[in-house]
């Protein structure tokens, strides 16, 4: 089992100068790798090798000495990384590799080995940088994989490491009608569950919105280059970096408590690009963040065993009765509340969206799959 451990990193003014020789030489490597594989598939029909492109990286430090630098293996890492987007590509459909920039909010390299980890002295040693002063706040055994460096667009510096175990993923447990539990997602509630408890959507970006115009109006007024500008800049970057973590927070706390409290969470698959269209809805469906909430319950389910349960997403929930079944074809988004003509039960939209995706998941017939 491979979980990653992610540590605040404070280097000094000479590894900050070793770190962006690593962000701007791996870019390189990158941008080139890309060029030079578009300019084989063109000229030849085929595409070049990863292993290709590393032998050729010996002959591109002849020219450019300052690669030399730099962690050879960081180097490769970044063709490597190039040959993921491309498979990624191909199997997933999912954008074509895109060259890289300097101005990206996000830089990175990875260290595949040869670095070392101290819990006694809070220090970790990368290859041509040496030891780093770092908040090692969680231990971990096992073997250690490829570590990644990190700089945020607030000038903030971290490592990820990459550790395996050893220990093999648990086996799924039984569930049933009685251990599974149905969430729909929605934006005045975050989270409505088949058993009528609702969880209030915190709306961070929603409750941040006024301050962030004010600080996005004094950086457009700013002259372009000046450091008053950088200034500006840096506390924009600061907000968004707030928002996203009070956001990651919230999602990590309440998706422990449905993983812990249950053996299976049956979920609704929803086209949530499609849903961005609607420019009246789209701030607050990017503020709630379904797909990243289920991110994060489908690899904590992983780790303990449980079950993700996902319907379709033309499945009717909303509009079928859970009692008798009555198909209401008339409700609109408005109708927050609504009566069965059949049965006569009154019906809470969204905790009975939830208790019809519980039913559907738990008839088989409607899984796209576990």
């Amino acid at each position: 089992m491979l979980r990653a451990y992610k540590y605040r990193m404070y280097p000094d003014e000479n590894q900050i100068e070793m770190f962006h020789k690593h962000f701007g030489a791996c870019r390189y490597i990158y941008n080139w790798a890309l060029e030079n594989k578009i300019k084989s598939y063109e000229q030849e029909g085929k595409s070049i090798s990863r292993f290709e492109l590393n032998g050729k990286i010996r002959m591109l430090k002849r020219e450019f000495e300052w690669l030399k630098e730099v962690n050879s293996q960081s180097l490769q890492g970044a063709t490597l990384n190039l040959d993921n987007a491309f498979t990624r590509f191909f199997r997933e459909k999912k954008g074509f590799p895109k060259f890289k920039s300097r101005k990206n909010p996000v830089q990175s390299f990875s260290v595949p080995q040869h670095y070392q980890v101290d819990f006694e002295k809070n220090k970790v040693k990368l290859p041509k940088i040496g030891w780093i002063k770092t908040k090692l706040h969680r231990n971990f055994e096992g073997v250690c994989k490829t570590a990644t460096v990190s700089k945020t667009s607030t000038d903030k510096y971290f490592i990820s490491i990459l550790v395996d175990g050893g220990k093999e993923l648990p086996v799924k447990q039984e569930f049933d009608i009685d251990t599974t539990i149905g969430v729909d997602v929605g934006i005045k509630d975050f989270a409505i569950m088949s058993n009528g408890d609702k969880i209030e959507n915190p709306k961070h970006l929603k409750n941040t919105i006024e301050r962030l115009k004010v600080l996005q109006q004094r950086l457009s007024g700013k002259e372009k280059g000046s450091a008053n500008r950088q200034k500006a800049k840096l506390a924009v970057a600061k907000l968004h970096e707030k928002i996203a973590n009070q956001r990651n927070d919230f999602q990590h706390k309440l998706s422990h408590k449905l993983i812990s409290e249950n053996q299976a969470i049956a979920l609704e698959t929803l086209n949530v690009n499609g849903m961005l269209k609607n420019h009246c809805l789209a701030q607050s469906i990017s503020d709630a963040s379904w797909s990243s909430f289920v991110s994060k319950l489908e690899y904590k389910a992983e780790w303990c065993g449980k079950t993700v349960l996902r319907i379709g997403q033309f499945e009717p929930s909303t509009k079928i009765c859970n009692v008798c079944g009555f198909h209401n074809k008339n409700i609109t988004l408005s109708n927050r509340n609504w009566q069965c003509p059949d049965c006569g039960t009154k019906h809470d939209r969204d905790v009975n969206a939830a208790i019809n995706i519980k039913k559907f998941a738990l008839n088989k017939q409607n899984l796209i799959g576990i």
